[in-house]
């Protein structure tokens, strides 16, 4: 029973053996057929670790490649920009070497231009001088073309058409002056009606208003009024009811409403102006040693105001009344309680005085016929020109117009360096008093014997005017001789026409 039970477990360990050892030989395969797989992936891996060298030395070696064409690449963009600076700075030196051959071209031809401009400018200053000296000679056709080439190589080059040589030989090749004997005695004043440049009216120390309208050359003239016993020294119209106002020395003032017409007496002692106060409706009317106001609404004398001095002269200054006395003194009127002194800043007898607000410049006209022309700073100019005692004084622009008992009346103007006067009329009887129209193309003045004159002070009426009147050209001959070979020649006849229109 022993032998029977040992076998017994004698055999279930035998079959637990048996059982181990099939485990360990399936683990045994599985074993072998792992170290298959794992040499197998070995082998892979080392294959793939083969490949990866070489695609890793190939990548080295495309890298090295790479590497040496980009430092060629480099090498050759920095050449490219070394050559490309070098082209730009070789440009630039061109540039500049051409900026600095057209800059002295330039300066060539300026100098070129600047050295005709001057020549031609001096021909034209010749011409206009030898054009006066053949109308002094009496020829007349010659001198026509002399001034015509005088004003057309100034004017061409920019020149001063007013240079006196230039502007008398186109005043008298234009024949540019009319005068009618209208009055009795002297003519004291002439105004332009509002808003015309034909219609007129002028007065006398004869008693005498008289009405004028200009067409063409022909003077169509109308009596207003006329009475010996009155004597006119100043005329007043009112711009917008163009009533005519006209005082007499004797103490009267004359007014026209349409037809009707009053003499009115004023309270003053010789009165001699009228000026429009800084209120319009009122007028100032100024004796020697007395004002008056003068409602133009009532029509009647509203105050007057006596004065410790003796008036020798009124104008008008920034819009307001001013009155100069015999003491040295000018007087602005802003109203008959409000009246500003102060000293006149030159010495001696004033007998004309004109401002401008534009330009800044003052004048005062002096018995001796001298000017003294202030600027805007207060610079003072002497002009002398006039021979005798100045008359009247204008303004306009940079251009001032005087009249004196010498007969003339002189342009000045004003930017010149060197201010000569330009004779724009000259008479042997006194000029009173001028006045322009609206246009600034014609003067009118009046003198001493009552004659009426109108002097066309226009360059471009006058340059239209010896155009139309041009007969013929300048010969060559008479070109070589006047104009000069060097000048190209030119045909100053043009397309016949009828004289320039007013």
């Amino acid at each position: 029973m022993v032998f029977k039970g040992w076998d017994s477990s004698d055999k279930e360990n035998i079959d637990e053996l048996k059982a181990q050892l099939e485990v360990l030989q399936r683990r045994d395969k599985q074993s072998a057929v792992l170290q298959s797989v794992s040499k197998q992936m070995e082998e892979i891996a080392y294959e793939q670790k083969k490949i990866s060298d070489e695609q890793r030395e190939e990548a080295e070696e495309q890298t090295k490649v790479a590497n040496e064409m980009r430092q060629r690449s480099e090498e050759e963009r920095h050449n490219a920009i070394i050559a490309q600076q070098k082209a730009m700075e070789s440009e630039r030196m061109a540039l500049d070497a051409y900026d600095l051959a057209e800059s002295q071209r330039l300066v060539a031809e300026e100098n070129r231009r600047a050295a005709e401009t001057l020549s031609y400018l001096a021909l034209g200053r010749s011409l206009g001088a030898l054009a006066l000296t053949q109308f002094r000679a009496g020829n007349q056709e010659i001198g026509d073309l002399l001034s015509y080439a005088s004003y057309l190589y100034t004017e061409r080059y920019h020149g001063d058409v007013y240079y006196p040589a230039i502007y008398q030989a186109l005043s008298q090749s234009s024949q540019s002056k009319n005068e009618w004997n209208r009055h009795s005695d002297a003519v004291y004043n002439l105004e332009f009606l509002p808003k015309s440049d034909n219609k007129l009216i002028s007065i006398s120390s004869y008693g005498e208003i008289l009405y004028h309208e200009i067409n063409g050359n022909q003077l169509k003239t109308t009596t207003l009024f006329k009475d010996r016993n009155y004597d006119f020294r100043d005329v007043s119209i009112d711009p917008n009811n163009s009533i005519i106002y006209a005082i007499s020395r004797n103490g009267y003032l004359y007014i026209k409403n349409g037809k009707d017409v009053k003499l009115i007496e004023v309270p003053l002692v010789k009165p001699f102006k009228i000026q429009l106060c800084l209120d319009e409706r009122y007028l100032l009317l100024i004796g020697e040693t007395n004002l008056a106001f003068f409602d133009q609404t009532t029509q009647s004398i509203v105050s007057t105001k006596e004065l410790d001095y003796k008036v020798v002269l009124s104008a008008r200054y920034e819009h307001m009344p001013i009155l100069f006395d015999n003491k040295g003194r000018i007087h602005t009127v802003r109203d008959m309680n409000n009246i500003e002194t102060r000293k006149v800043p030159v010495s001696g007898q004033i007998t004309a005085f004109a401002s401008s607000n534009t330009s800044g410049l003052e004048a005062y006209g002096m018995k001796d016929g001298t000017i003294y022309l202030y600027d805007k700073n207060k610079n003072v100019r002497k002009l002398v020109g006039h021979r005798s005692r100045i008359s009247k004084i204008r303004i306009y622009q940079n251009r001032l117009f005087s009249s004196s008992y010498d007969g003339t009346i002189n342009l000045w103007i004003a930017t010149n360096e060197k201010i000569e006067p330009i004779t724009l009329y000259s008479s042997n009887n006194w000029v009173l008093y001028f006045n322009y129209d609206r246009s600034k193309n014609y003067l009118w003045l009046g003198d001493q014997k009552g004659n009426l004159s109108e002097v066309l002070i226009s360059v471009p009426m006058m340059v239209e005017r010896i155009k139309h009147k041009l007969k013929r050209n300048f010969t060559k001959d008479e070109w070589n001789y006047y104009i000069g070979e060097n000048i190209p020649y030119e045909s100053f006849i043009s397309t016949k026409g009828k004289e320039a229109k007013r």
